[in-house]
């Protein structure tokens, strides 16, 4: 069967590149890139759909029960579908946790676009039941991912190669972004700020036409109309801007506090080994079970579960209590900590905008009390507060600011956007010189310099070898049979050192160690050649092409000791990032 099925891919595969090959190579760019765009968008809203269907037809029906009916009920829901999330991930693709923004970033950069189907699937599946089971985390996020594997899987459906799929990666990525939260402006701005940092990224036009067709996708099934629905914004009185400040500041503070709480609760969790691997999203689930049912029993709000889009929207229609707004702040706050470091599967867009619309909310009602403030005033210092929240935890304050405007249709509200998000960033910046997700690859063993390398050649030549080479020595201590037989099978390498005692006398190569094992002769060693690990790439060049191993042993300057290896597959992979 699985022969029948492979032959017919083949086939599929020839006639779609056939097909394509009677158009020029422009058009064919913009025939592929449609299709890929088109599968990202219909899996962003087919994980929308399923999302709101479970949430819809339990949480918003268990409400209109009584509070002991809900309580029960969500708690039943809530636990079930955690370990249920918990056995997803642990069993099948721990690497579905989270959002999924790092790891479509880092399979841009580090793995040049490829994503398994694997965590693709388990993220769709656990991040509906996660999300739709009432977890306080977003959709976004896992969108984006979804969005990214959809496409870098079916470019590989169309015949491009695993390590040639940069361009589906962020196609994918862009259109699933704009159908989540229709919004392909901040797609694409996301896309520049977030995971290529290049404005002259060579797909940019292609992430621009995908955005556009995931915005389409979600516009053909949904209708034309903007994530929330608020009012017309018209009549702001200008001392409402003597409060943006102090909204940016408190909305900022709050996106502050969920970054480096949710990262050192995450980091703790992530070495402990008493707790099962699987049980911790069903602790994550309880905490925001506790949070949640407490909070509606208080006030009749279910927006600490799920998404929380409807008490959005009523604030945002100046429907709601300020009062009851700061409950709700921190509520939501503790609650998405607790779901995304116990290892829920979620994002933090919508948790953030949530958090940060409601707290600017709550500021406009308290500072309302001694300054006279419209109502429309409160949707504005509701929306800047969005935008704030959001960027402090990002560092993407292009993203955050046309999220909220493209959210909401309204151009009244740019330039407190503007004023909330230039605040928002230099509050964030204060507490942490990385964004939420780049923190999140280092706490899982990531170098940020591997990953994501310089923008330009003159950058990359000045890199410290200590920043390309490779620190994992794996050597031969001898010319032992058994040892380079052994070497050979479990390591790919194309070159290896050979050790005498401490010191490297030389390298052989992967050729070698085969045709000696297959002769029975010992191969000839290639002298070793040495660099010292603060050197630059450019000054050690000419040594690299003297080099007849290809590779160059690296030494610590002060003591001499072997820190690395530095081979031709390090440089050309770190020169293949730049400009891509």
């Amino acid at each position: 069967m699985d022969g029948v099925v492979k032959k017919v891919s083949g086939l599929s595969q020839k006639i779609f590149v056939s097909f394509l090959n009677l158009f020029p190579e422009n058009v064919r760019s913009v025939i592929l890139t449609s299709i890929l765009s088109l599968g990202a968008g219909l899996s962003a809203v087919a994980f929308l759909f399923m999302t709101n269907f479970i949430f819809t037809r339990t949480y918003t029906v268990f409400a209109q029960k009584s509070p002991l009916f809900f309580i029960t009920a969500s708690f039943i829901l809530i636990m079930t579908t955690s370990a249920m999330v918990g056995y997803l991930l642990n069993v099948f693709s721990p690497e579905a946790a989270g959002s999924g923004i790092p790891q479509a970033k880092m399979a841009y950069w580090k793995e040049l676009g490829h994503i398994p189907k694997t965590p693709v699937i388990v993220k769709l599946i656990a991040g509906t039941l996660s999300i739709g089971g009432g977890n306080s985390l977003g959709r976004e996020g896992p969108s984006v991912y979804i969005g990214s594997g959809v496409a870098s899987n079916l470019s590989g459906l169309f015949g491009t190669g695993r390590r040639q799929r940069r361009g589906a990666n962020l196609i994918g990525a862009s259109a699933g972004l704009a159908a989540a939260f229709n919004t392909p402006l901040a797609a694409i701005t996301f896309i520049i700020e977030e995971v290529v940092g290049d404005i002259n990224n060579r797909y940019l036009g292609r992430v621009v036409l995908s955005a556009l067709i995931g915005a389409f996708t979600v516009h053909a099934v949904l209708g034309r109309h903007p994530a929330f629905s608020i009012p017309s914004v018209e009549n702001i009185s200008w001392v409402h801007y003597a409060v943006v400040p102090l909204v940016a500041l408190a909305a900022s503070f709050a996106g502050v506090v969920f970054h480096r709480t949710t990262l050192s609760w995450r980091g703790i969790l992530k070495n402990q080994k008493r707790i099962p691997r699987w049980m911790l999203p069903v602790i994550g689930g309880f905490i925001t079970w506790v949070i949640g049912s407490g909070i509606f029993a208080a006030t009749g709000k279910i927006g600490i579960f799920g998404l929380g889009y409807q008490d959005l929207s009523d604030v945002l229609n100046n429907q709601f209590e300020w009062k009851i707004a700061g409950l709700l702040v921190c509520g939501k706050l503790i609650a998405t900590i607790a779901g995304y470091s116990f290892g829920g599967c979620g994002g933090i867009f919508a948790p953030s905008l949530f958090i940060g619309g409601l707290t600017g909310f709550f500021i406009a009602g308290l500072t309302g009390q001694v300054i006279p403030l419209g109502a429309e005033d409160h949707i504005v210092l509701a929306a800047v507060g969005m935008s704030a929240c959001m960027g402090a935890i990002v560092h993407a304050p292009l993203t955050a600011m046309l999220i909220v405007f493209e959210m909401t249709h309204q151009f009244a509200l740019v330039p407190g956007l503007m004023l909330g998000t230039i605040i928002s960033l230099a509050v964030s910046k204060r507490f942490s010189k990385l964004n939420f997700y780049d923190e999140i690859l280092i706490q899982d063993g990531n170098e940020l310099h591997k990953i994501k390398p310089p923008q330009d050649l003159q950058s990359w030549q000045n890199l410290s070898i200590s920043v390309i080479a490779n620190p994992n020595l794996v050597g031969l201590r001898g010319l032992n049979r058994k040892e380079m037989k052994e070497k050979l099978s479990r390591y790919p390498y194309n070159v290896f050192p050979v050790f005498s005692r401490s010191k490297v006398k030389g390298f052989v190569t992967r050729e070698e160690i085969q045709a000696s094992l297959e002769s029975r002769q010992l191969p000839d060693l290639h002298s070793p050649v040495f660099c010292y690990s603060d050197e630059t790439v450019r000054e050690v060049g000419d040594r690299f092409v003297g080099s007849t191993a290809n590779a160059l042993v690296v030494l610590d300057r002060k003591t001499l000791s072997v820190h690395g290896i530095l081979t031709l597959h390090d440089l050309l992979r770190a020169q293949a990032s730049i400009n891509l």
